[in-house]
């Protein structure tokens, strides 16, 4: 199995509608060539039908094949359909792909909760809302906090 990750990253809406664009236009490619796509995970844009992340399982003789013609960096030129005057027309969606054969054992991984930093007010001081995963044999870790900007508040 082939996972494939598409993101906006830290882009602005646009970059969230070109990852959606994206997304459709996989899909429709992965089943002209009789590569199976399942959608694993999509994380919603700000906007009705954009998409911030989405992640794919690709599976089958040419998924490996397949992959490659979309993995790095997608560009995507357009005027934005939500600012008609912006002068910006280029917009980018980075496209990962990781492979899922190798098993990591929960014992191999700890996990620990821990207060986030930076902005975020009291929540962030009072809360454990992140997450730190490290991998005992190379003592690798990752840290995962949720955003605290303005605009990803609801």
């Amino acid at each position: 199995m082939i996972l494939l990750q598409l993101s906006s990253a830290q882009g602005p809406d646009e970059c969230c509608l070109a990852v959606k664009k994206a997304l459709d236009c996989l899909t429709k490619e992965a089943a002209r060539e009789k590569v199976l796509l399942t959608r694993l995970e999509t994380e919603p844009g700000r906007l009705p039908d954009t998409l911030r992340s989405a992640l794919v399982s690709l599976d089958g003789e040419k998924a490996m094949a397949f992959s490659e013609r979309w993995c790095g960096t997608l560009l995507w030129i357009c005027t934005s359909p939500y600012r008609p005057h912006h002068g910006r027309k280029n917009w980018y969606v980075g496209i990962g792909r990781f492979s899922a054969d190798e098993q990591m054992q929960s014992d191999e991984i700890r996990f620990e909760t821990l207060r986030s930093s930076g902005p975020g007010g009291q929540h962030v001081n009072k809360t454990d809302s992140a997450v730190r995963a490290t991998h005992l044999k190379t003592d690798s870790a990752v840290r995962a906090t949720p955003g605290h900007a303005p605009g990803e508040r609801d």
